[in-house]
């Protein structure tokens, strides 16, 4: 081939749009997912995994025959409160599934990503038996919005369960909730639309702040100003899926989950605006940039980021002294990573003094299940709930 014919070719390719390497399928400008990883059956036996920190561990199965589960809390040592985005709540005790669901839940609407998700204890649970439990809450024929419900655990059965508060009805998507140090109720709420993060005017989109009974603080930050819902504790985001309060200052920690890339843990703080949808380290899910501004003035930044997505959904800081190297250690959920199925994983951080990450593994990640949440038991353990029809709750245990 002569160097002119070479050159024109060159020349040719530099100026010739790239085509994609195949084409992928859409549906509602979404990339139709690929088969991904074939599944895995849970291991029968428990698992020893290696870490990174040298803190060998193992895995086992604790319960099976969950359904879809999404949240956890021990209400007793040997006793767990699980619920199931279908609407039910479930109790295990001392490691066997109660055959029926836990009498006194409210009336649910599971659609899309809503349904029965959190569960949270009061502060003073040991002496008020109040369980709070946020879903989906239907509010017309076609329409629901997220809700926070509280009962009293009698030990069988929630009593006297009852909304505390109801959001607006453009609500919906993921709810977590939170006590945070100074005893009030932290409440997330999605839905509205893109823009609806940003506007005071709507619930979607924010991190709410009530009091156990449902009210609004004095001190919330947008109490008494013009156009701002009093409830508002913070603004722009996506989809929250992990709320937690940090064990030495009681701050609000919290976990978003970006599009196509972008996920985030983020501390909260008054009043600050966390920049969806005008900033973001994400993709939009059919390939361009959510925006051309990873960050800008008036945004707080996260302080852990991941690109690509693990999907990120449950938080929990890990304080016990049964897995001592771990101690102070982030842990999130992922259920699936880089938008392939069956890839997911559970995620490790360590930070230092200022909240600033030094370095982060992932874990679990051959037992291909999506992690939808993770709490540390009364007994020092980590405990996993996977997102699945046939669901499970794991325990990680310091290998013997």
């Amino acid at each position: 081939m002569s160097r002119n014919v070479i050159a024109a070719a060159l020349a040719l390719a530099a100026v010739a749009p790239l085509a994609a390497q195949q084409q992928v399928p859409f549906r509602n400008n979404i990339p139709v997912a690929p088969q991904g990883l074939s599944e895995r059956p849970l291991p029968p036996a428990p698992v020893r995994f290696e870490t990174a920190e040298g803190q060998d561990i193992e895995v086992s199965v604790v319960a099976t025959g969950l359904r879809r589960p999404w949240s956890l809390a021990f209400v007793a040592n040997d006793t767990i409160l699980v619920t199931e985005r279908g609407g039910a709540l479930r109790a295990i005790r001392a490691g066997k599934l109660d055959g029926e669901p836990v009498p006194g839940v409210p009336e649910v609407r599971p659609e899309g990503l809503g349904g029965l998700m959190d569960i949270a204890l009061h502060p003073d649970f040991g002496d008020n038996g109040y369980v709070y439990l946020s879903y989906s809450k239907p509010v017309g024929p076609d329409d629901s919005a997220v809700a926070v419900a509280r009962g009293r655990w009698d030990g069988s059965r929630l009593r006297d369960t009852r909304d505390v508060f109801v959001a607006g009805a453009e609500t919906g998507g993921g709810a977590r909730m939170a006590f945070g140090g100074d005893g009030m109720l932290y409440v997330s709420a999605g839905g509205g639309g893109e823009q609806a993060a940003q506007d005071p005017g709507s619930h979607g989109g924010k991190v709410l702040r009530l009091t156990p009974d449902g009210d609004v603080p004095r001190d919330n930050p947008f109490v008494g100003r013009a156009g701002y819902k009093p409830e508002i504790f913070t603004l722009g985001h996506r989809s929250t899926l992990g709320l937690a309060a940090h064990p030495t200052t009681g701050r609000i920690w919290q976990v978003e989950m970006g599009p196509n890339g972008g996920d985030e843990v983020n501390i909260l703080e008054p009043g600050g605006n966390y920049g969806w949808p005008l900033v973001s380290f994400g993709r939009t899910y059919s390939g361009p940039r959510q925006s051309q501004r990873f960050q800008d003035e008036g945004f707080i930044d996260p302080v852990v980021f991941w690109v690509p997505s693990i999907s990120t959904s449950g938080l929990a800081f890990y304080t016990g002294s049964a897995l001592p190297k771990w101690r102070g250690d982030i842990f999130v959920g992922g259920m699936r990573y880089g938008e392939i199925p069956n890839t997911g994983r559970l995620e490790r951080i360590l930070v230092n003094e200022n909240f600033e990450e030094l370095r982060r593994e992932p874990l679990l990640a051959e037992l291909r299940q999506r992690i939808r949440d993770v709490r540390e038991g009364p007994d020092g353990l980590l405990y996993l709930l996977t997102d699945h029809e046939a669901g499970a709750l794991l325990r990680i245990a310091p290998a013997r």
